[in-house]
């Protein structure tokens, strides 16, 4: 009997440590994160936003309400919006350590480059507008760019939003780029600013990461330049941004259009480093299949696989009308 009770009093106390240690732990977190917070950042999350206040909002509120995150301040940059950022979007001010910077309208690639300017964190987190981290995100960034050292670029997990058919879509092409782009040593052939981490100390930060005169299309211009140095982002799979697509099917469609003609300038540059980085005819028809096989699944379905394949459809005949568009 003495025994027992012995163990439970052993157990009790083990129990109150473990309770003390997360607890100070957690404040330890919160202060770290306060707005006023003296530590020094490791991350510093960009984000540039053109007219797009409500879709930031939930992005925001996503950074909010990350658990146990290392020291993370978040930088937006509003690239000349009709409206200034609304009370709703200042209000994260009181959550962690936000600053909203305001310039005149030079396209998304410089508002990228002016929050790296703006920035005092170890690692650029790059993300968008519409686009959520998961609860886990920050955390598990930090833990493999701590358990990789040797690695400067990281391409973070993108899902897309399966509440709407034209989210589905996006999860179903996200499935089947992320796997197909895959390398066998853990990193991978894709560069997309919706979720990406780079180190300070990289030498493309020091000569500008993004390039201003590419329209659309800055962060494959980015992975052809790493990939020029033989480097390409290392994955982080448990480190997920969901990417929710607020268009209509019409709106996706037009904006597939003008995507498709804003970005061929940028290809074309890509293709002066003699980089390829589209895929190959036999590529798209894997792609295809696999998605195919893929949307069998409840969660997706069929009709987000036609949603998906009128999309691919649409952006592959704006890249041969340009390839013969002749250039300025």
């Amino acid at each position: 009997m003495g025994g027992a009770c012995a163990f439970e009093s052993t157990g009790s106390a083990l129990w109150a440590k473990q309770a003390c240690v997360m607890l100070f732990s957690s404040i330890g977190e919160m202060l770290a994160n306060a707005p006023n917070s003296a530590q020094p950042p490791l991350f510093s999350v960009i984000i540039a936003v053109y007219n797009e206040w409500s879709l930031v909002q939930e992005c925001l509120r996503s950074l909010a309400e990350q658990a146990s995150p290392p020291p993370f301040e978040v930088i937006v940059v509003d690239d000349g919006s009709e409206v200034p950022a609304t009370d709703s979007v200042q209000q994260y001010g009181n959550s962690y350590r936000l600053r909203i910077v305001r310039e005149a309208h030079a396209g998304i690639p410089a508002a990228r480059n002016r929050g790296v300017q703006e920035s005092k964190g170890e690692i650029f987190v790059f993300t968008d507008a519409d686009c959520r981290l998961g609860s886990s995100c920050l955390s598990e960034l930090a833990a493999a760019i701590a358990r990789f050292p040797q690695h400067s670029c990281f391409q973070l997990h993108l899902t897309g939003d399966s509440s709407t058919l034209l989210g589905r879509a996006e999860e179903l092409r996200m499935i089947a780029l992320q796997n197909q782009t895959m390398q066998r040593d853990g990193r991978i052939r894709l560069l997309n600013t919706a979720g990406f981490a780079i180190r300070r100390s990289h030498s493309c930060v020091q000569l500008g990461l993004f390039n201003p005169a590419a329209h659309r299309g800055e962060d494959t211009l980015l992975l052809a330049t790493l990939m020029q140095h033989g480097e390409l982002p290392l994955f982080v799979p448990n480190a997920r941004v969901q990417h929710s697509i607020s268009l209509s099917f019409t709106g996706s469609i037009r904006k597939d259009v003008r995507s498709g003609w804003l970005q061929r300038g940028t290809f074309r540059t890509i293709a002066a480093k003699g980089i390829r980085v589209r895929m190959r005819n036999k590529d798209r028809v894997r792609m295809l299949y696999s998605t195919w096989k893929t949307s069998r699944q409840p969660s997706i379905g069929r009709a987000a696989w036609m949603v998906l394949v009128t999309r691919q459809l649409v952006e592959r005949t704006m890249t041969v009308l340009c390839e013969f568009w002749p250039s300025k």
